[in-house]
């Protein structure tokens, strides 16, 4: 497999000694109200981090603005933070001054999703290897309590009071609409889910976008209750397992049947075999784009990998097209440039 090839290059790039997530780990208070999911996600972060065993110098951590935005002080490697949705520009600039740094984007729905929209499409679109690490908790935690570009409709908050009716936004449906070459599902609480899908995305040649649901115990609590509560979460959830059915249920006794391009739920019946087979590598992101529109309270909300396909990163083909230039031109002279066709005379 490329991933595990690629884990034991890095591996075998470093003679530092093994690293824990303790080294990871910095003496900054770590401001977040008590019960928030993102401890959880912190956590698993720093985890991965360590099992890499990628030199802390050669990782750099970039965030906007909001809640989210604070994980980069609570993880001991190079980091900054930048303004309100600038994220993933800042980090596409970074990666192609310094390709062989592994940057991470910090992010959360309203960084990502309201003043970021157009930097996050971008950087997925042209698949620079960059990972976006999106914290979607569903409403402005930091500016205390306003819905968000994924506020879900009826969301009541400061300022919907009535309940939010715009349409939300769904981060892996604009990924996939513009080819992400890895999206990605996982949900804070899920520890060992999480540290595998983080996993996954960080060894991944290429854009990779993990949606993490998170819980905001102020301002939002329980809006991915269907997800957690044992009563409701077989029915709810889906976990998506690459050449496996859609099955479903407390009893495992639904699934998911695609007519045309519309999904529907059906009883699962022993011998059948129309079930929808999930293909993760498929080079056409519409079977994903349609699984990652699935939702409460119609469908099961699904989890795992959506989508995970090999293409040329923005990097080679960027430093790809200097190299052929380089090779097929003479080289430039400033006296030439500036007496060229380009040029003109003023009075």
């Amino acid at each position: 497999m490329l991933q595990t090839a690629l884990l034991l290059t890095i591996n075998s790039m470093s003679e530092l000694p093994v690293l824990t997530a303790a080294d990871f780990t910095t003496s900054r208070q770590i401001r977040w109200c008590p019960g928030c999911g993102d401890y959880a996600v912190l956590e698993q972060f720093r985890q991965v981090l360590a099992e890499l065993a990628i030199p802390r110098e050669k990782i750099v951590l970039v965030s906007g603005v909001g809640c989210a935005s604070r994980l980069p002080y609570y993880v001991n490697t190079y980091g900054f933070q930048t303004i309100h949705g600038q994220a993933p520009a800042i980090a596409t600039g970074l990666k192609l001054a310094n390709p062989d740094l592994h940057v991470w984007v910090i992010t959360g729905d309203g960084d990502a999703l309201a003043a970021g929209t157009n930097h996050f499409l971008h950087a997925l679109r042209r698949n620079v290897h960059i990972k976006i690490l999106l914290l979607n908790n569903e409403v402005f935690g930091l500016s205390r309590g306003q819905y968000s570009p994924t506020s879900r409709i009826g969301t009541r908050t400061k300022s919907s009071p009535e309940g939010a009716f715009e349409t939300p936004l769904r981060p892996l449906s604009l990924a996939l609409a513009a080819e992400c070459s890895f999206v990605a599902r996982s949900l804070d609480v899920e520890v060992n889910h999480l540290a595998d899908t983080l996993r996954r995305a960080a060894l991944h040649p290429g854009s990779a976008l993990v949606e993490v649901y998170q819980n905001c115990k102020v301002f939002n609590d329980g809006v991915f209750d269907f997800a957690v509560d044992h009563a409701t979460k077989a029915d709810d959830t889906l976990l998506l397992e690459h050449g496996q059915p859609l099955i479903f249920g407390k009893d495992r006794n639904l699934g998911i049947r695609l007519q045309g391009l519309e999904a529907e739920v059906v009883k699962r019946e022993p011998d059948a075999d129309d079930l929808y087979v999930h293909d993760e590598t498929l080079s056409e992101p519409t079977a994903a784009l349609l699984l990652s529109r699935l939702s409460m309270p119609d469908f099961p909300e699904c989890f795992g990998v959506f989508r995970a396909v090999e293409t040329s990163t923005f990097e080679e083909q960027f430093f790809g097209q200097i190299a052929d230039a380089k090779r097929v031109r003479k080289p430039a002279k400033l006296d030439d440039l500036l007496a060229g066709e380009e040029s003109w005379t003023t009075a």
